[in-house]
């Protein structure tokens, strides 16, 4: 018997999708706070309705662009993105500084992963030295001590192109987890080494924060860590 034949597989992405991306990652934390914010300003039943298209590329509704493009216009400045999407933004930012955001670690000091657009800010980091990060994060775990101590906060830049410095240390989202690392380049070109900085605390006879590979392609996220904010012992 012959096979079934399979149905394609490929997604066409439709031209309004790719211009409510483009406004989404210019408005997102200046227009609205969140993914649950921007879904019940345009209707949808939850965040995950956004997160949807945003990555997974799930075609939007031609309405619910309208009424995006109409609930934000002020922040549009009345311009047109269908050509081209315009060259340059065209919104001004109202706050200073970069968007904090607060994550509970687990009880092995690495954080399961979750969505932070969908979490609300909880605050702004705003010194000379950080204004082309992207946002800010504390630390947790102990083992990237005593570079990163447990509980200060770093100003991160997003690396879209996941190209590496290598020896430098990275805010990572991986696999199901998110984690402070100094990547190192492994023998193979596609994987690099995650290397933790605390190499005095053994279990057994084994360390304790043992260095491991990862493939860049399983990077979800990928920050390098720009400046360092640390507690103040009083």
């Amino acid at each position: 018997m012959e096979d079934a034949q399979k149905p394609n597989k490929i997604k066409t992405v439709r031209p309004e999708t790719l211009e409510f991306i483009i406004l989404y990652n210019q408005l997102r934390g200046i227009a609205f706070a969140n993914n649950s914010v921007l879904a019940e300003a345009l209707g949808f039943n939850s965040a995950s309705s956004i997160t949807e298209i945003i990555k997974s590329r799930q075609n939007i509704d031609p309405e619910k662009l309208k009424i995006f493009k109409e609930k934000y216009r002020e922040y549009l400045g009345g311009r047109k993105f269908s050509d081209k999407f315009a060259d340059k933004p065209v919104f001004t930012r109202k706050e200073e500084g970069i968007p904090m955001y607060e994550i509970t670690a687990t009880a092995t000091g690495v954080e399961v992963y979750n969505d932070i657009n969908d979490s609300v800010s909880v605050g702004r980091m705003n010194f000379p030295g950080i204004e082309e990060c992207d946002f800010a994060l504390p630390v947790w775990g102990h083992s990237m001590y005593p570079y990163l101590e447990n509980g200060c906060w770093v100003a991160l830049k997003i690396i879209h192109d996941k190209k590496i410095l290598p020896g430098e240390v990275y805010y990572i989202e991986w696999g199901d987890y998110r984690m402070y690392k100094r990547l190192l380049l492994g023998d193979n070109p596609e994987e690099v080494i995650a290397h933790s900085d605390n190499t005095t605390e053994m279990v057994g006879n084994r360390l304790k924060y043992a260095p491991f590979t990862i493939r860049l392609d399983e990077i979800k996220k990928l920050c390098l860590v720009k400046d360092i904010h640390k507690k103040h012992n009083h």
